[in-house]
């Protein structure tokens, strides 16, 4: 399943890959336009639709989400 998602910052369209992990959970990735990795899951889901679950959250959360630069202490 391959669900592409508009980015005003990039010039081409991003796409949430969504596979299979060798213990058999499913799992999406964030591709850029010019194929870099630039997001993943983090963890695997027994489902479809809780990957799908996923993917849904964070295109909601990531349109009003801050950017917080952290340091060193």
């Amino acid at each position: 399943m391959i669900v592409p998602v508009e980015c005003d910052y990039m010039s081409r369209t991003a796409t949430f890959e969504v596979f299979r992990d060798n213990a058999g959970e499913w799992r999406w990735r964030l591709v850029a336009g010019n194929g870099k990795i630039i997001a993943d899951s983090g963890e695997g889901y027994r489902s479809k639709q809780g990957v799908q679950r996923g993917i849904d959250s964070v295109k909601r959360s990531a349109t009003n989400a801050n950017v917080q630069f952290v340091t060193d202490t």
